[in-house]
């Protein structure tokens, strides 16, 4: 108790907090992801934001890649610091384009989950992923 205060960290707590917060993020993820993945295989017209001019489809085809199998990879730990770009840049897109005109009550979750994911690749995926598995086999060679 008397080193409750303490600026330390313990590294198997950060690794336990780093995976805590890499599980959390990348199943919220999903959440949003799923609706947009079932709209993908059973749509045959796709109403989806045309953003880039690149057409709603390639437009929706971006997005689930990105929500959806870049959350797997991050609740995986599987290419981690990879996986979080494309989620910032959606986000991003979601923030300013998507609800540029809302009120911020409204693209508040947008903007949390970048700095969810801003976190992640600073911190890396940690001692409880694939990332270490890999790069420990890395190691014996």
């Amino acid at each position: 108790m008397r080193n409750f205060n303490s600026s330390k960290v313990n590294d198997t707590v950060l690794n336990g907090l780093i995976l805590v917060l890499r599980l959390f993020v990348g199943i919220s993820m999903l959440t949003h992801a799923l609706p947009k993945l079932e709209m993908l295989i059973a749509n045959d017209k796709i109403e989806f934001m045309n953003f880039l001019g690149l057409g709603s489809a390639i437009s929706l085809l971006l997005v689930v890649f990105a929500e959806f199998l870049c959350s797997v990879f991050l609740i995986f730990g599987f290419l981690t610091r990879f996986a979080v770009v494309p989620l910032m840049i959606t986000m991003l897109v979601a923030f300013f384009v998507v609800h540029g005109a809302d009120p911020y009550g409204e693209k508040e979750l947008s903007i949390m989950y970048f700095f969810f994911y801003l976190t992640i690749l600073i911190l890396g995926s940690g001692e409880f992923s694939l990332d270490r598995i890999f790069s420990k086999k890395e190691e014996l060679y």
